[in-house]
């Protein structure tokens, strides 16, 4: 029985590696053109090229590295192997804040990697913050169709003017439509690349009921292929918003690029993706916002029907593994962000 099921496990990876193989073809940078370390100081480790870091956390500190520019709008991308094994109370994460420009009005986009009791099984989140907006907290969580921790993936964040599209590989998985009636919850400030790890016992697992286990540490996470395609901004707090070093900003090749077009195909794509993968939105969350969803959530009747008024799925949820048999699914807990804002978990 449990051959068979890691047999099917290994080919569900296949197929997504195979639909995978055609993602984005976008230019890399090196750490030393692109980006500068953040915290951590020794685990923060660069590859001998400098085409990759391996971040740390262990019972020191954990690290991270920040891009060497701020950003309006762009294409942003990594490919991330999390650690392996026990990871509870870890989170890796790798988004765009200006948090350190507009303490209280900063700006935020989101990939949380949160850790696990089960080695391979951890969960992704992606959170949407405009003009200090954590109060709104634009959450979404989803299950991976492959082991992240056996393999680097890609994870991706287009923010145009108009819409925001993750994209795990080059599969969309949330698409965010600008809507008038978000005003300043869609994040239009200059922002900053930001790649960490970092203790998030408080809240990361099972609302932070499983702590970091540092018996298994030191828990390591690899970034490569990192990309960086955006307009570049000398001083993300001036109001003219002057371009870095002269340089023009193509705003329309970035609209109409790949990875900014929703075509059919995509959004099918990614509705598959999120009716089989995603755990939780803020989109069916009665019970957090009770006057009702945010102007920009899609919502059908019929797709209200599989979760619950918290905003839980009814289908999808995450198995726990022990001793042979299957258990319940875990549900998650709020908590707080840590070291660049806030989200739930």
């Amino acid at each position: 029985m449990e051959m068979t099921a890691r047999f099917l496990a290994a080919a569900a990876a296949c197929v997504w590696l195979a639909a995978a193989a055609s993602a984005f073809d976008v230019p890399t940078v090196a750490f030393e053109e692109g980006f500068s370390p953040l915290f951590g100081d020794g685990n923060l480790v660069r590859a001998r090229d400098d085409r990759a870091a391996r971040l740390l956390l262990d019972r020191r500190s954990g690290s991270g590295f920040i891009s060497s520019d701020y950003y309006l709008h762009g294409f942003f991308s990594a490919s991330i192997k999390l650690p392996r094994d026990y990871t509870a109370g870890v989170v890796v994460a790798f988004y765009l804040s200006n948090g350190d420009v507009y303490e209280k009005t900063h700006d935020e986009l989101d990939f949380e990697f949160l850790g696990s009791r089960w080695g391979g099984q951890w969960r992704v989140q992606t959170n949407v913050y405009g003009n200090g907006s954590t109060s709104r907290g634009r959450e979404e969580r989803y299950l991976l169709p492959f082991d992240p921790t056996l393999a680097a993936h890609r994870y991706s964040i287009l923010w145009a003017p108009t819409h925001i599209i993750f994209y795990v590989d080059d599969t969309a998985i949330r698409e965010v439509v600008r809507h008038p009636g978000m005003g300043g919850d869609f994040p239009a400030k200059p922002m900053a690349a930001y790649a960490t790890i970092w203790d998030g016992s408080a809240w990361a697992t099972e609302g932070g009921k499983y702590k970091v286990n540092y018996k298994y540490a030191p828990f390591a996470s690899d970034f490569s292929d990192l990309s960086l395609r955006g307009c570049r901004v000398a001083d993300p707090a001036s109001p003219a918003l002057r371009l870095a070093g002269g340089d023009g900003c193509d705003l329309l090749g970035l609209m109409t690029a790949d990875y900014a077009v929703m075509t059919p195909q995509k959004r099918a794509a990614m509705r598959a993706f999120r009716a089989r993968r995603m755990t939780y939105t803020v989109c069916y969350d009665a019970a957090r916002y009770a006057a009702g969803p945010f102007p920009e959530c899609d919502n059908s009747d019929e797709e209200r029907g599989t979760f619950w008024a918290w905003g839980e799925s009814k289908t999808v949820v995450m198995k726990t593994r022990g001793r042979g048999r299957r258990g319940r699914g875990s549900r998650a807990g709020a908590g707080a962000r840590g070291r660049a804002g806030a989200a739930s978990s």
